[in-house]
């Protein structure tokens, strides 16, 4: 086992630390660079392979979360001069970055693995949403991910105007970095660059048309990823990403490429949620009562901050809807988990009786 190239790839003290070293002298640890619909690719550091999971791995899945994902780290066998691999089973997570999947269905979607730093990109035009910034904090804190907010396209907004936009973000989430920046004038990529840490992963997240391709273009150095242009009428984006990729940056970085998401819905995020919105979760034990609503209780602590100014109630309504939809989206979960736990048993049950009878 080379650790040299496995340290470069990000497998540190606790990967080691959280890694059963038993098994066939023929597994071998190796990092997931790329998702496709049926197939990965993996590597040591030395070799990349595309690989597939073993039917086992596949048929003891209770959930997408069990499948490998990009970032994973993963117990493999190299086979045919490394040109292939068979992924055997996957390590613990240091930290995993998912969300509900789109539309009605209640199911966990696993967009990357084992990330250090998710850079939370808004562009300074339409996109900004200060709303939406405070569910992609929830998303990445409750996936144990440091976060940080990249600005786009400062080339739009005299630097007075984009000042006073890092004021509202740090307003709403102090202590996390802001950085500002332009593709097209290659402003601000330096202070990017200086947060790539060598043998450390990061992952790009926005909507589409942000400019997340393009930045991660000017930071490969070359226009390896396509890009798109947005429409004009309404700033939106189209997807140019439509996969997810690790990809190692000249300084020994790592960082990976996600598509634009439009829809960011959350199951079970209550640590997410109460480390984002930590003020409101400290004024609720000001209250008088212990089962306050805040909605027309007397010395209610929320509608106190609402009302003399120091807590915005458009964040507390955002606050209050997360809150509500994680909890819902997680009863919802649980119930499809035990419904199909039920239908297993009774399939098991099934093909039991059948090996009986022949």
């Amino acid at each position: 086992m080379n650790f040299t190239e496995l340290e470069k790839l990000g497998f540190g003290d606790w990967f080691e630390r959280h890694s059963d070293s038993s098994g066939p002298d023929q597994f071998q640890l190796a990092r997931v660079t790329e998702v496709h619909k049926e197939s990965y690719v993996v590597t040591d550091g030395v070799a990349a392979a595309y690989a597939e999971t073993t039917g086992k791995l596949m048929f003891a899945a209770e959930s997408p979360l069990d499948y490998p994902t990009v970032g994973d780290w993963c117990r493999v066998q190299f086979l045919d001069d490394n040109s292939l691999a068979i992924i055997h089973g996957i390590l613990p997570r240091k930290s995993i970055l998912k969300r509900k999947t789109s539309g009605k269905k209640v199911e966990f979607q696993a967009i990357a693995a084992n990330i250090d730093t998710a850079f939370i990109i808004q562009s300074l035009n339409a996109d900004f949403n200060l709303r939406r910034l405070e569910r992609y904090l929830v998303m990445v804190r409750e996936g144990n991910i440091e976060p940080a907010v990249l600005l786009s396209k400062s080339d739009l907004l005299p630097p007075e105007d984009t000042e006073l936009k890092k004021e509202a973000i740090l307003e709403t989430a102090p202590g996390v970095p802001v950085v500002s920046f332009s593709n097209i004038e290659a402003f601000g990529l330096e202070e990017i660059e200086k947060l790539l840490a060598p043998g450390r992963t990061f992952c790009l997240l926005g909507s589409s048309g942000v400019g997340k391709t393009t930045l991660l273009n000017n930071l490969l150095g070359a226009d390896l990823l396509e890009t798109k242009a947005i429409r004009e009428k309404d700033d939106k984006g189209r997807h140019t990403t439509t996969g997810r990729q690790l990809l190692m940056l000249e300084n020994g970085a790592m960082i990976i490429d996600t598509p634009g998401m439009r829809e960011l819905g959350n199951i079970g995020v209550e640590a997410g949620i109460g480390e984002t919105f930590d003020d409101i979760a400290e004024l609720e034990t000001l209250c008088r009562f212990s089962d306050c609503t805040h909605t027309k209780e007397t010395e209610c602590a929320v509608l106190g901050a609402i009302e003399d100014g120091t807590l915005s109630e458009e964040r507390f309504q955002n606050y209050a809807k997360m809150l509500r939809e994680s909890m819902r989206n997680e009863m919802s979960y649980a119930e499809q988990r035990r419904r199909n736990k039920r239908i297993g048993k009774f399939y098991k049950s099934v093909q039991k009786n059948n090996k009986k009878n022949f």
